[in-house]
C-alpha cells in the first residue's frame, strides 16, 4: 500500500477492525518509511450476475424480483420471509460459486424449484405452474406425480 504521505509503496498494519456490518475492513497502517500513519478501507469485489432471459435477452440479477415471484407463490402459506431471503442468499451464493458471469434464467428457476420443494410443497407448485407454463392439466399432472415420487 503505497503511503500517501512520502509514497513509498510498503507499509505495516496496526489495527484492524470490520466496519459496515462486516462490509468492508477498516485497517490502519504506519509507512515503513516516514512513520506516518494512515487508514484504508478494503472491500470484496463482486462483479455483477447477469441473467439470460429466454428471449435471450439480458439483464442484472434482480434480487427484488426473486423475491417478488416467491412472495406471490407463497402467498397464504406459513413460509416466512426469514425463510425466502435465506433461500435467495443460497441461491445467490451458488451462482457465485459457479465462477459464471452469466446464468440463464432456467438455472435459476431450477433452483428456486429446487430449494422451494424442502420448503412448501404447495408454494412449489404454485411457482412450477408458472416456471413451466403449464399448459394442461396434464403437464400438471406430471409435476406432481413427480413430486409424490410416481414418476
Amino acid at each position: 500500500m503505497k503511503c500517501p504521505f512520502c509514497n513509498y509503496e510498503e507499509s505495516k498494519v496496526i489495527d484492524s477492525r470490520p466496519t459496515d456490518e462486516g462490509q468492508r475492513i477498516r485497517r490502519r497502517r504506519e509507512c515503513l518509511q516516514c512513520t506516518k500513519r494512515f487508514t484504508t478501507y478494503e472491500i470484496i469485489e463482486s462483479l455483477p450476475i447477469i441473467v439470460i432471459k429466454k428471449d435471450k435477452s439480458r439483464e442484472s440479477f434482480n434480487r427484488d424480483k426473486l423475491m417478488t415471484g416467491l412472495l406471490r407463490a407463497c402467498e397464504k402459506r406459513p413460509v416466512s420471509i426469514d425463510q425466502l431471503d435465506n433461500m435467495i442468499d443460497e441461491i445467490e451464493t451458488i451462482i457465485q460459486n459457479s465462477l459464471d458471469r452469466e446464468v440463464s434464467s432456467e438455472k435459476i428457476g431450477e433452483l428456486v424449484m429446487d430449494k422451494l420443494k424442502g420448503i412448501d410443497e404447495v408454494a412449489y407448485v404454485r411457482f412450477a405452474s408458472v416456471y413451466r407454463q403449464f399448459k394442461d392439466i396434464n403437464t400438471f399432472m406430471n409435476e406432481l406425480n413427480k413430486l409424490l415420487g410416481k414418476d
